[in-house]
């Protein structure tokens, strides 16, 4: 017989960090533990406050059903808690960790410390001279595929990204951006065509999410291959996720396990995605060390080739101890 509890944590970051919606100093969490036969698995509930799909004031009773529940299977609390993306997404966790142990979630070659994955360099938003910095050490790490946030001063941003790339060619430094939905629609038109220039590999989200005829017009016309990211928040079910492929027709998505219905639901879209030619990577959502490890190893047997995006957990003053070790662009796994 399983038993579940859950608390709540607030993360703190070492430095406010810019993104096209604001400035974060803190970002809050949710854990779940599940015992059973004197066994713990311990899960991460990776809210993400303002873009979640489940920031909602139902949350924690939520939390608390699942608890109450937790004897039920997987499918059931799915079906339950199919508005809870988060929660899934940290049950799975629980659940997997419950039969592993300790930090193994997906034991394989990378748990193994055979093998590692590579991660693009995340460049958070500021003035250019602070961007500027922040490649400069990713170029010092060795890192061969940076990604910048934009969205906040396109033309500052595009200042920076031109005196990379005079340093830098494509065939030295991948280079894509995030724009978070920044741009309307004829204002992307134009970025698009400027990126395209600056020899960047893909833009996440240029237009704020839900407009599917704007988006699809501008998959099917762009110079610049475009990532939906936010656009696959809170489409929940196979057949909205067939539709939305079927109607934008993205050059990649994005997925994010906490915000898309977790393992199980990111396991959908990437099989429908690899059923119509698109590409598609992982990237974390701000999680602490205990769901970055989780998404980690999951990721690693997913066998993607391409540069996730996990680069985040040294962003906080009060992270939990990580068995994760970034080596210049490569994420080792050290027990």
């Amino acid at each position: 017989m399983k038993t579940a509890t859950f608390n709540q944590y607030i993360l703190n970051f070492k430095q406010p960090s810019g993104t096209s919606r604001g400035v974060l100093n803190t970002k809050e969490t949710y854990f779940i533990e599940i015992h059973e036969d004197e066994k713990k698995g311990i899960g991460e509930c990776a809210l993400f406050r303002g873009l979640s799909f489940d920031d909602d004031d139902d949350y924690e009773s939520a939390l608390e059903w699942a608890c109450r529940n937790i004897n039920l299977s997987f499918e059931d609390l799915q079906e339950e808690l199919v508005n809870h993306p988060s929660i899934i997404f940290g049950i799975e966790q629980a659940l997997a960790n419950l039969k592993y142990q300790g930090d193994l979630y997906f034991p394989s070659d990378f748990t193994d410390g055979k093998d590692s994955i590579k991660i693009n360099g995340l460049i958070w938003m500021g003035n250019a001279e602070f961007m500027q910095s922040q490649i400069e050490e990713k170029i010092k790490d060795n890192f061969t595929c940076i990604k910048l946030k934009i969205g906040v001063d396109w033309d500052s941003e595009k200042q920076v990204i031109k005196s990379l790339r005079q340093k830098f060619p494509k065939d030295k430094i991948e280079l894509r951006v995030d724009a978070n939905g920044a741009f309307s629609p004829e204002q992307a038109k134009i970025v698009l065509q400027e990126l395209e220039e600056l020899d960047i590999h893909s833009i996440e989200q240029p237009i704020e999410a839900g407009n599917w005829e704007a988006m699809a017009e501008l998959c099917k016309n762009t110079p610049t291959p475009i990532a939906l990211d936010e656009e696959l928040i809170g489409v929940l079910n196979f057949e909205s996720k067939k539709e939305l492929l079927r109607q934008i027709k993205p050059q990649y998505i994005i997925l994010k396990p906490s915000l898309v219905g977790g393992f199980s639901g990111s396991d959908e879209w990437i099989s429908l995605a690899e059923k119509n030619n698109i590409g598609w990577w992982i990237t974390s959502a701000l999680e602490s060390n205990i769901g970055l490890n989780a998404l980690a190893q999951y990721t690693y047997n997913k066998k993607n080739p391409m540069p996730q995006g996990l680069g985040t957990g040294s962003l906080f003053t009060n992270n939990f101890p990580s068995p994760l070790a970034l080596k210049g662009e490569n994420l080792w796994y050290e027990n």
